[in-house]
């Protein structure tokens, strides 16, 4: 079954190509596949995953100009995101966990959309962003709609968790984003954390912050080492912040005990 999410989301993955270059065009995402140089309408058989990469030697066949790594690295990231999604998931006799699966493979197919943007063009896009917010609030009133617990009361609700979550993630970075005037962050790393805190609910967003902003502060470190950046370059902090979401997302999920620490604490 794992198998089957893994080619399941290398295609899905060719897709968010598509979705990622039309965006910034403004182009519909409908219609078959073209070189972006020589603007040749791209034949099936060269647009198979990962292989046909390999196969055209990292050139298009018609005019010869490099494929970008990007489109064989979003496509494996897909494929791998939604491998661990199937395993972690997915339990073929429990109906529920469908819906839940289902859930999380739009969430990461989203938020891959969102990292690859911004770190191609600097930009968060925002109709990915509230898409990506809609369909978590449709889908926390259907979960909470099917196991409320009455004796819980709203603390056992995903959506209640997700404002709490998602409130205090956007505060934190709307200050940030108003004492640096947007120096440091941008509004729309604002309304990220405001996703990502809804997705992942309180305290579980705090954990993916420390994440997102350990992996920024290392990365930012070896760059600037390295002479790639300086420290007055800008680095985009999105895909820092999808890192931390996805990464809170299949650790709490492989070690459910951290969610009980992370209340406790």
């Amino acid at each position: 079954m794992t198998a089957i999410f893994f080619i399941t989301g290398l295609i899905i993955g060719s897709f968010l190509n598509v979705v990622v270059y039309r965006l910034n065009l403004v182009e519909s995402v409908s219609g078959r596949s073209h070189c972006p140089y020589c603007k040749k309408k791209i034949r099936w058989y060269d647009n198979v995953p990962i292989l046909s990469f390999i196969i055209l030697g990292t050139k298009c066949r018609d005019c010869g100009e490099k494929i970008s790594w990007q489109y064989p690295l979003l496509e494996m990231t897909t494929g791998v995101a939604f491998a661990f999604t199937g395993n972690y998931f997915f339990m073929l006799s429990n109906p529920i966990s469908w819906i839940e699966t289902l859930f999380y493979l739009v969430i990461f197919s989203l938020l891959l959309v969102i990292f690859t943007y911004d770190l191609k063009f600097m930009e968060i896009p925002m109709i990915i962003l509230w898409i990506a917010v809609g369909w978590t609030i449709i889908y926390f009133l259907f979960a909470d709609w099917v196991s409320f617990n009455p004796q819980l009361g709203i603390m056992s609700l995903n959506i209640f968790s997700g404002a709490i979550g998602g409130g205090v993630a956007f505060l934190f970075f709307f200050i940030l984003v108003s004492v640096s005037r947007e120096k440091w962050m941008g509004m729309g790393d604002a309304y990220l954390a405001l996703l990502i805190g809804l997705v992942l609910g309180w305290p579980k967003i705090l954990f993916a912050l420390m994440i997102a902003f350990t992996v920024g502060a290392i990365v930012g470190i070896i760059l600037i080492s390295v002479k790639k950046k300086t420290m007055k370059s800008q680095i985009p902090f999105a895909p820092f912040m999808v890192i931390g979401a996805v990464v809170t997302i299949f650790i709490l999920q492989s070690l459910p005990y951290i969610k009980y620490l992370l209340w406790y604490y």
